[in-house]
């Protein structure tokens, strides 16, 4: 067993419903690794998203998709631990199950500049600053043409960047064109493409 990758110094964490992960999510998972010089990215699709007003796609669906999204990463691992949680899925969970796994290590917790914004209303979000960095992708946005992210907006969190350029793809586009029956492979990585196609996912309703 390698023996920096099972007890990594820095360990990025991101998450998301990937449903289903697009060309963004693999870019910024990519700067992510690159950036922040993470041992190790777990890639976390969420189970039961407590702040989704939607039903998400079965998880078996998205965590196939996402393995075969993030196949290609270095350093990134696919972690179905909030697919298999019952109930809601909180992040502060996870983060508090990873330290107690791997206690030395620096925890990066990696999100877009939406997500930064709206942390206050995650449940304990004073404890997710406690216990990780908050890694944001400022330009991480659907909407080109959102404001820069404001740190103030985070006091007393230790906050690093992460850039990447920006790329206004959301998954809600791509579950609509896939619906509507138009092309998806500009917007996801190929083994997605196919996985939605093979397995008919997000049919036209």
């Amino acid at each position: 067993m390698n023996t920096a990758a099972a007890q990594p110094s820095r360990l990025g964490i991101f998450g998301g419903a990937f449903d289903p992960p697009h060309l963004a999510h693999v870019a910024l998972a990519r700067a992510a690794v690159e950036q922040l010089r993470l041992d190790q990215l777990r890639v976390l699709p969420t189970g039961q998203a407590w702040h989704k007003s939607r039903a998400l796609t079965e998880g078996a669906h998205r965590l196939a998709m996402a393995r075969e999204a993030f196949a290609q990463v270095p350093h990134a691992v696919v972690d179905d631990r909030e697919l298999r949680r019952a109930g809601p899925t909180y992040t502060i969970d996870t983060l508090r199950q990873l330290h107690a796994e791997f206690p030395r290590a620096e925890l990066l917790l990696v999100i877009g500049a939406d997500q930064a914004e709206a942390l206050h209303s995650w449940r304990e979000s004073g404890e997710i600053l406690k216990l990780a960095t908050i890694a944001v992708a400022a330009r991480a946005r659907p909407d080109p043409d959102a404001p820069p992210f404001d740190t103030t907006t985070l006091p007393g969190a230790r906050v690093a960047a992460v850039e990447l350029p920006n790329m206004p793809v959301s998954a809600t586009q791509v579950r609509a064109l896939a619906a509507a029956g138009q092309g998806i492979d500009h917007l996801v990585p190929p083994g997605v493409a196919r996985y939605i196609a093979q397995n008919h996912l997000y049919p036209k309703t």
